[in-house]
């Protein structure tokens, strides 16, 4: 390896694409062709990335298969930065093994984090801790561990963890620091703005406000009785019951909650479970059915008592009620409601579980995607929704690839 390639090496490494491309950017040889394209996505131009990288696979042939690995491995990244989630698994563990076998452990981790960052992004986090577990985290270099420590902020935000978030994003900090990486330190910093972001409303009796990751923690591991508009779950501290795919039992659920200690009428429970504008008997026929169903499901949580004029939450256990919304509530709050979860959705399980025909969902999943608020990956009916990933993941673009002489 020539000492020009060696040198644009080295500029990636540092987080310095300009100056590898003053090396490099004129030459078609297989080597300039990769650091280009990893110059190039470390720019912003992902397309063009993309391309070089494809280009540089090729060149290399199928007797440098050590080379052609770490491509993959590079085009992969770009994949996860443009959120291609779609991108074929296969191809990276495939990269992965021959890395491995070629004695490259520290590009073969990097690929088995480009596989956790994606299980991560699509909510499967029991697969991310078993490939977590299996991973030995001494002999990695800085800016891994960098990104090692930001995906254990992201695992840890989604599962309202906020104290083991802050710790993971400390250690993450100090390894960006080490690392000398300033795009690598700015998504450290760009993790801890959005922890500092509030994560929810709270609304207890008379009390609303905002609430952070670290007091939505805290309030779930009290004895309080909360109902969970973010994520659609009912919960105190001996139990968890999920309404995810009962929406209507939900919104009853959710208006008692809002009402305690009071009690909510039942015109107003009808009109707003059931969207009537003219309430008959058969309504009332119906509340009654969903508030029996709805018992059964919390019966270890709270009695739900009727009253003279409509019905009450009376919770087993707990001596105060809150209630979780998002943020900032909107038209198409139900459904983003079902996405915060973190986990993927098909626009038909939607459908099934907000009561709705599927093309009104994917009429607001359309409206959402258009705001940045869903996002989707795979096409046709292998087509997933998903809010877009919370802070935590890696996204900078660094050389696949150890250095010459290391």
């Amino acid at each position: 390896m020539d000492s020009l390639i060696t040198a644009a090496a080295r500029a990636l490494a540092s987080g310095d694409p300009l100056g590898a491309l003053n090396r490099i950017a004129l030459r078609d040889d297989a080597p300039a062709l990769a650091l280009r394209g990893i110059a190039m996505a470390q720019l912003g131009d992902l397309p063009r990335a993309k391309t070089l990288l494809r280009s540089a696979a090729r060149a290399f042939g199928p007797k440098e298969a050590l080379a052609r690995a770490r491509c993959v491995v590079a085009e992969a990244e770009i994949a996860l930065a443009s959120r291609e989630l779609a991108w074929p698994a296969k191809t990276l563990d495939a990269a992965r093994i021959t890395l491995e076998q070629h004695g490259d452990r520290i590009n073969a981790a990097h690929a088995q984090y480009l596989q956790v960052r994606r299980l991560l992004l699509i909510g499967q986090l029991d697969e991310v801790d078993r490939l977590l577990a299996g991973l030995d985290t001494t002999p990695f270099p800085p800016a891994l561990m960098a990104a090692h420590e930001l995906i254990q902020a992201g695992i840890a935000m989604r599962r309202v963890q906020a104290h083991a978030a802050r710790a993971a994003l400390d250690r993450a900090a100090h390894a960006a620091d080490r690392a000398g990486i300033p795009a690598l330190a700015a998504e450290v910093d760009n993790a801890r703005l959005a922890l500092n972001t509030p994560a929810a409303r709270l609304i207890a009796g008379s009390e609303q406000r905002l609430v952070l990751l670290d007091e939505v923690e805290t309030l779930l591991a009290s004895k309080t009785f909360v109902v969970d508009a973010c994520r659609y779950i009912v919960r105190d501290a001996h139990k968890v019951v999920s309404l995810a795919t009962r929406p209507v039992l939900f919104v009853l659920a959710r208006m008692l909650a809002e009402a305690w200690p009071g009690d909510v009428s039942r015109e107003a429970l009808i009109a707003q479970a059931f969207r009537a504008k003219l309430i008959d008997e058969t309504h009332r026929v119906r509340l009654r059915v969903e508030i029996g169903r709805l018992r059964g499901m919390l019966e270890q949580l709270a009695d739900i008592n009727a009253t003279k004029r409509g019905f009450a939450l009376a919770p087993r256990y707990a001596r105060d009620v809150a209630l979780l919304t998002r943020p900032v509530e909107e038209k198409h709050a139900a459904v983003l409601a079902f996405l915060a979860d973190g986990e993927s959705w098909s626009s038909s399980a939607l459908a099934l579980a907000l009561g709705a025909s599927q093309r009104t969902v994917q009429r607001a999943l359309d409206t959402l995607a258009a705001a940045g608020k869903v996002q989707s990956f795979g096409h046709g009916r292998a087509r997933r929704w998903m809010t877009p990933p919370m802070p935590g993941f890696a996204t900078t673009l660094l050389l696949p690839a150890p250095l010459p002489g290391d």
